[in-house]
């Protein structure tokens, strides 16, 4: 049974009890049960939303403001929704991790992307988006002139998950639409307000105190490999190779391929060293690669003893045992393989350099460019970083049996200016990942460049593409707990356990020591659900704060139509686009699922 069918028992049977109580007459008349949720009443601060209301012109300005973003966002929504929609009828697309039921749920630890070690800023977070935006309502209520009937709080069985404000629905209908609207905008308004002042906060003077701390972050160890055997896991970071300092992967590659022995000498966190012996080993491959080799996640790893009949340990052996030869034959645990050695190019995209030049379409090897002999992504990669745009270089590419040499005018790399080829390379040889070591490095430095710091070398492509504008960085930051999906990099839902040990802090906020971490996560998380509070009740359907602004809006414009029926058009018009809105979300959410098979 898994920990979702648990907590829909537990809601089932804290309903059923609740129910029990209520028709016995134990529940007191201030507190009510529907479901798994509880709402306290009390008529208690009053008095208070009086007070806050006093600045009435600043207030209708700051909800006037509130009402034309919600507007904007109402209709973008609508037809964002339903442009998906559509999509999803006329080309259902595969079922994905982001579509499992678990994760329309916004519950640490069942949605897999809301890890449990986050569930105090989450919740945090929620608390202050419910507080600010049901107070919003409360407080616009007393400055448009309508009653509040009562205040309290939400619980989810025994959990506080929010606040509320329950306007007196008499005097809402007293009440002119203009003043409805703003009170009805005012919730969203908060919200949003919170997200841009948490969101300057962490990009600013937070974000500011952290950086990326010495050395390879390790995501993990291959199970199987070197680093494995030698107790290396997720959460290291490799400072140094036989005494040579490492910062990045290229580094760590150079300083590995540079050892002489098998056995090398590995720091981890600039204070412990450990022995590692070398073996090469197949981590990973691509789909059709010529060795026909595939590596499953949970196996046991495919190992690499020998090249052209020499007994071959670790990459440097490997590629010298190839020499020029432009095949090799290898000598696996899974048996004996002939292959081309060179590059694997998985994607030529059209009207590119590599693709003018030669016209083929992948998979293609690359063995050869300007000159230079290539036998791995690396070499290639190093290669490229050494032309410029423009520059015309010799390419030899091997497919379907057959060498070809071509010459290839560079277009210019968008991330780094160098020269580009149009491709994307496999990491490794030939379609096989080859590693003597075997970490797998965990991309801090970009997460932290794509949250506005400074990743260093380690940043990537990533971090250089999204980096820049505020809104840029908001967008960024509301796709990270999604990245494994949407950015095809690990999830990073904040700066939590052994992710901590890949970070140092100073500047602005050093004083704080770790406390700058949980700062950090207090403010992404709070900023990222109140953000999603805002654009969630923006929906233009009831009883959504966008339903009832779609609601005064269409009464609005009825009244000035010349018909008889007003309120049998405005009920037609918002239950039409209230049951649209509600097929489009329920399409995008099981239509991939139902309709992509």
């Amino acid at each position: 049974m898994n920990t979702l069918l648990w907590i829909l028992a537990g809601f089932i049977a804290y309903s059923l009890l609740a129910a029990l109580l209520r028709t016995r007459g134990i529940l007191p008349e201030y507190v009510r049960v529907q479901g798994p949720l509880t709402t306290v009443h009390t008529r208690r601060g009053r008095e208070l939303l009086d007070t806050l209301a006093e600045p009435k012109r600043f207030w209708r300005a700051w909800s006037n403001i509130g009402l034309g973003i919600a507007l904007v966002i109402m209709v973008g929504t609508f037809v964002l929704l339903v442009y998906q929609a559509v999509l999803i009828v006329q080309n259902p697309p595969a079922p994905s991790q982001v579509n499992q039921p678990q994760n329309f749920l916004v519950i640490p630890g069942v949605n897999d992307f809301l890890p449990l070690s986050v569930a105090p800023e989450i919740l945090f977070g929620l608390l202050i988006g419910l507080v600010v935006h049901e107070g919003g309502h409360g407080i616009l209520s007393r400055v448009e002139g309508i009653d509040v009937e009562s205040m309290g709080i939400v619980l989810l069985t025994i959990l506080p998950v929010g606040a509320f404000v329950e306007p007196s629905e008499e005097s809402q209908r007293r009440a002119d639409r203009g003043g409805k609207s703003r009170m009805f905008a005012a919730g969203v308004t908060n919200n949003f307000a919170v997200t841009f002042v948490a969101f300057a906060l962490l990009f600013g003077p937070v974000i500011g105190s952290i950086s990326v701390a010495p050395g390879i972050a390790v995501a993990g160890a291959y199970a199987g490999s070197p680093a494995d055997a030698a107790g290396i896991s997720g959460g290291d970071r490799v400072t140094a190779i036989d005494g040579t300092s490492v910062n990045t992967t290229q580094e760590l590659d150079a300083a590995l391929l540079a050892a002489d022995d098998r056995t090398v000498t590995v720091e981890l966190d600039g204070e412990r060293t450990t022995s590692v012996q070398r073996g090469l080993i197949v981590a990973g491959s691509v789909a059709g690669n010529p060795a026909n080799l595939t590596v499953e996640s949970g196996s046991d790893p495919i190992r690499v003893t020998a090249v052209n009949g020499t007994p071959v340990y670790t990459r440097a052996g490997f590629e010298e045992a190839v020499g020029d030869s432009r095949f090799a034959r290898l000598e696996t645990s899974a048996g004996e393989r002939t292959i081309p050695i060179g590059a694997y190019i998985t994607n030529i995209a059209e009207d590119q350099p590599l693709y003018n030049a030669t016209g083929a379409a992948a998979p293609v090897i690359i063995t050869s460019f300007d000159g230079k002999r290539i036998t791995s992504s690396t070499e290639l990669q190093v290669a490229l970083d050494a032309t410029t745009p423009g520059q015309t270089v010799s390419v030899e590419v091997y497919q379907d049996g057959a060498f070809q040499t071509v010459d290839v005018t560079l277009g210019e790399n968008p991330q780094d200016g160098n020269g580009f080829l149009g491709v994307n390379i496999f990491d490794g040889t030939s379609g096989l990942l080859l590693t003597d070591f075997g970490t797998q490095a965990y991309p801090a430095g970009t997460y932290l460049s794509l949250l506005g710091g400074d990743g260093g070398d380690g940043a990537g492509g990533l971090g250089n593409a999204f980096g820049g504008s505020p809104l840029q960085l908001v967008y960024v930051s509301l796709l990270l707990p999604l990245a494994s999906v949407v950015l095809g990099i690990p999830n990073f839902p904040g700066f939590t356990g052994d992710v901590i040990n890949f970070y140092q802090v100073g500047g602005p906020f050093g004083f704080l020591g770790g406390g700058v971490f949980i700062l950090a996560n207090v403010l992404f998380w709070t900023a990222w659900i109140n953000l999603q509070l805002g654009l969630f009740n923006c929906i233009p359907g009831y009883p959504l704060d966008g339903g009832r602004i779609l609601r005064t809006g269409a009464e609005a414009i009825v009244s000035r139509l010349p018909v008889d029926d007003r309120h049998t058009l405005v009920r037609t018009i918002t239950t039409s686009i209230g049951l649209t809105m509600l097929a489009s979300l329920l399409l995008m959410i099981f239509g991939p699922t139902l309709l992509g098979g």
